[in-house]
């Protein structure tokens, strides 16, 4: 049985079917001007922010070494009180830091870094740890880090 319209098979009415026309492609560019306005701020933050990132990534350099060197230095008061000063050095100039030693070097420390926690065992030790056997001190070692994070160097470093 066959279905026929206006005296047309249904295969011929198939045949009469035109196909969709394909539509435009659509650009991959933006259309409206806000788009242009994103891209260009977004290029300038990262034009002036990644010169900005590497430099603030270089000035901070000696701190992470200093970190790296605290964390191997396994709490040795001698190893923390070198690394405390190799630090000073880099951050500060020479001629006020090299010759500072005892009551003043720990001045030095507290002037020169924020919320410096100096307890007295921990002190005794940096200020002796060079000189003699000491027992391994975490205190010391936490607050070698404190100072190493939070002291404001001279010289332009961040």
């Amino acid at each position: 049985m066959s279905v026929e319209v206006d005296g047309k098979s249904l295969v011929e009415l198939l045949d009469m079917l035109v196909p969709a026309p394909v539509p435009e492609p659509i650009p991959m560019t933006p259309q409206t001007w806000g788009w242009l306005a994103l891209a260009v701020v977004v290029v300038a933050v990262i034009v002036v922010g990644l010169p900005l990132f590497r430099g603030h990534q270089r000035s901070n350099a000696y701190r992470r070494a200093a970190l790296a060197d605290l964390q191997a230095a396994n709490d040795d008061p001698a190893k923390v009180a070198e690394i405390l000063r190799r630090t000073a050095l880099v951050a500060y100039p020479r001629a006020k830091v090299a010759s500072l030693h005892g009551q003043e070097w720990l001045n030095f420390l507290q002037q020169t870094a924020e919320k410096m926690p100096v307890s007295s065992p921990a002190s005794r030790l940096l200020l002796e740890g060079s000189y003699r056997i000491s027992p391994s001190s975490p205190e010391l070692s936490h607050m070698a880090r404190v100072w190493i994070q939070s002291h404001k160097p001279e010289g332009g470093r961040r």
